[in-house]
């Protein structure tokens, strides 16, 4: 039995979805297949949630959005990262790395003599 899959942690996903952007623009249907690939199957994040973020995103003005084909012929919308969506990534890099360093403190610490015989 292999590893359990892992749900994309509540506030992520639009992390992730501007790191995928910064390496060019996709469509929906790709960034949700990418971030399963790199994540060697660990994310799998349906349609259902890709889209709304995608648009709560460029709402934001963190991304813009065109018409154009993908690679099996079909018209899907394109994302692609704006400025202000490059600015709002490297703000959520830091974030993300001091929340991670705090979680490795966290999670590294060892009981001491005294707690490890209460």
């Amino acid at each position: 039995m292999g590893e359990p899959k892992s749900d994309v942690l509540l506030g992520t996903l639009d992390l992730l979805l501007l790191k995928l952007l910064e390496l060019g623009p996709n469509h929906g249907w790709g960034l949700a297949e990418r971030l399963e690939e790199v994540s060697d199957g660990v994310f799998q994040v349906n349609q259902g949630s890709v889209y709304p973020a995608l648009q709560r995103l460029k709402r934001k003005g963190f991304v813009k959005s065109s018409w154009g084909v993908s690679e099996n012929g079909r018209r899907a919308r394109y994302y692609e990262l704006t400025t202000g969506g490059a600015g709002a990534l490297k703000e959520e890099l830091a974030r993300w790395a001091r929340t991670a360093g705090a979680v490795e403190q966290v999670i590294s610490l060892r009981p001491s003599a005294s707690e490890a015989g209460s």
